[in-house]
């Protein structure tokens, strides 16, 4: 927010990212072994056989519990946008301080998702998973119930962290759970919680806090975490967490060729999108189509959706053209925004191709990283999370600076300038980052 091999690819370390799950490695050695005392040949055989097919298929059911992670840690990043007047007035406060429960939410993921996952490193990855998630569900809680505005911020900042955690594991996580040829695609399907989170969960979530109070709306998140966690304790498996011999420092990991072109291309893309996206609404007003606010983020939800398959069904092969592809795309639909917004249809076009340059965007760019950085993946996904949401905050704050000093015409503008430089990085890292040819560099041991 992705692959095909022969029966032994299992046994095989791919291109970029991940090692196979120690199962696999333990089938595949086995596989290998001579057959002696206890093990017929033909059973041995047979193992392998069963390996290599099990190799092909991807675990769904522990794919869509993190895709569930992933939907309502971003859900609730934005949740509060919708639900506004009601929070200020519980709270007794203005709904710009009200709307600083956002801004706090993203500060607490881009100040602690690289030092805690360096802390965290060694722990179990299903333990890490559920210890995030449950703090998540904790301080959704609180939100829900505090009637004080320090509180309740507090609270915010602490869901953030969590959220962050979760999001610097969660892409390293569902690598882990796919045989190489299909990490890509497992990224894909764990991801795909952004997109439908951004455009449908917020609607949902609005109209559940305008019908029966935003503390609901809270607290329903709490509960889809409590449901979550019983998910991922059955149907998730487990994979250890890197021993010290298997760590490398997270700013070593921008020594790293490819690494830091990626970081550079997520900083300036995700700034880019956001300045618009955040600012939708008054965009439209402008257009005189702020009543179909709602009905163009659905649009643009529903090609995103379209963006994510496509790009799990390429991205084993066409990672750099999909790249190019995506950013181009946004590109054009600024440029159609920037000078035919006059006219709906228009408008609607502009959001259909932004949606399908955006919606796999978040799946290229930490496949990209995780490839680039090999067995420094956590600490590149990490640092990936903790700019994707620096970028977040800045689009707010450059688009309020836009706005104030240019008016809301400007937001098209400025994201074309700012694609540029995304397009010449993206270009320009034909070798390592973003590689004509992909290949998967193998993790380092866990221990």
């Amino acid at each position: 927010m992705r692959h095909h091999t022969s029966p032994r690819a299992a046994s095989v370390p791919r291109s970029g990212s991940a090692s196979a799950p120690p199962a696999e490695s333990t089938a595949a050695a086995e596989s290998t072994a001579p057959a002696e005392s206890t093990a017929p040949a033909e059973s041995a055989a047979r193992t392998e056989a069963a390996s290599g097919a099990g190799s092909r298929k991807l675990p769904l059911t522990a794919l869509l519990a993190l895709a569930t992670a992933v939907f309502l840690t971003s859900l609730t990043e934005t949740l509060p946008a919708g639900l506004l007047p009601a929070m200020s007035a519980d709270l007794q406060v203005s709904e710009a301080a009200t709307g600083q429960s956002v801004t706090i939410y993203a500060i607490g993921t881009a100040l602690t998702a690289i030092p805690l996952t360096t802390a965290t490193a060694g722990w179990r990855r299903k333990r890490l998973l559920l210890t995030a998630m449950a703090g998540f569900g904790a301080a959704n809680t609180v939100t829900a119930l505090s009637a004080d505005y320090s509180l309740t911020m507090a609270a915010r900042f602490v869901a953030g962290v969590a959220a962050g955690l979760a999001w610097a594991l969660l892409a390293g996580y569902a690598r882990r759970l796919a045989p190489a040829p299909l990490q890509g695609r497992a990224i894909a399907i764990a991801m795909a919680g952004i997109p439908v989170a951004l455009s449908l969960g917020v609607p949902a979530g609005t109209f559940l806090g305008t019908a029966v109070g935003w503390r609901t709306a809270f607290l329903s998140m709490t509960g889809l975490t409590v449901v979550l966690l019983g998910w991922i304790a059955a149907a998730v498996p487990d994979h250890p967490g890197r021993g010290k011999g298997g760590r490398m420092p997270v700013l070593r990991t921008l020594r790293i060729p490819g690494v830091p072109p990626v970081l550079f291309v997520t900083l300036v893309f995700v700034l880019a999108h956001t300045i618009l996206y955040t600012f939708i609404a008054t965009f439209l007003d402008r257009l005189g189509m702020g009543g179909s606010t709602d009905l163009v983020l659905l649009v643009f939800g529903a090609a995103s959706l379209v963006s994510i398959w496509i790009v799990g069904a390429r991205i084993h092969r066409r990672l750099r053209s999909l790249t190019l592809a995506g950013t181009l795309l946004v590109a054009v639909a600024a440029a159609v925004l920037a000078v035919l917004a006059d006219s709906p249809a228009a408008v609607y076009v502009a959001v259909t191709l932004w949606g399908l340059g955006w919606g796999g965007a978040p799946t290229l760019l930490q496949t990209a990283v995780g490839d680039a950085a090999g067995g420094a993946a956590d600490a590149a996904q990490a640092m990936l999370v903790t700019l994707w949401n620096v970028a977040m905050a800045g689009g707010g704050v450059v688009g309020g600076i836009l706005l104030g000093l240019l008016g809301s015409a400007a937001f098209p503008w400025s994201v074309l300038a700012l694609l540029v430089p995304v397009l010449i990085v993206v270009t320009a890292a034909r070798t390592h980052g973003f590689p004509a040819r992909r290949t998967i560099t193998p993790e380092a041991p866990t221990s």
